[in-house]
């Protein structure tokens, strides 16, 4: 399996990010630990597309560095993670899990630079869009949620 620095280009160490309108930012200081698409209907509806990308952060490493008073969660309730916005432009941010936020994956369309890793597994593919199926790529397909263990 090939890790995040095997696809192209070295990982970035720190990273910076905002919503739409620019009004809470963030920053990431280690580089993130791999991507994933993931086609579950949350984040069809959250999205209004077919995928969303998200990058899995090290413990510690994800910091709000500005507008932290404009960030509004939604708690599903149901074991699935917590969702993280802007109130003001409903810009997407980032995901943590409900019972350790050290669990944290921030939205790669938010992020103001490449990253440097590319994604690496394809997860909630039961759920895929038929308008916009999973593609035929060498990636890994999990039904469900992935296990970053098989593919780091």
């Amino acid at each position: 399996m090939s890790s995040p620095a095997d696809q192209g280009s070295e990982p970035v160490g720190h990273l910076t990010g905002k919503c739409a309108c620019g009004k809470v930012s963030f920053e990431v200081n280690q580089p993130l630990i791999g991507a994933a698409y993931c086609y579950c209907k949350r984040c069809q509806r959250r999205t209004g597309t077919g995928v969303s990308v998200t990058g899995l952060t090290q413990p510690g490493s994800f910091t709000i560095t500005e507008g932290v008073e404009s960030v509004h969660g939604y708690e599903p309730g149901d074991g699935g993670f917590d969702k993280y916005f802007c109130e003001e432009c409903g810009g997407h941010l980032y995901t943590s899990h409900p019972e350790n936020p050290d669990i944290l994956a921030i939205r790669m369309g938010a992020l103001d630079q490449d990253p440097g890793i590319r994604p690496l597994a394809h997860q909630f593919t039961d759920y895929a869009a038929p308008w916009f199926p999973v593609p035929d790529d060498d990636l890994p397909k999990f039904p469900e949620r992935l296990d970053w263990s098989q593919v780091l």
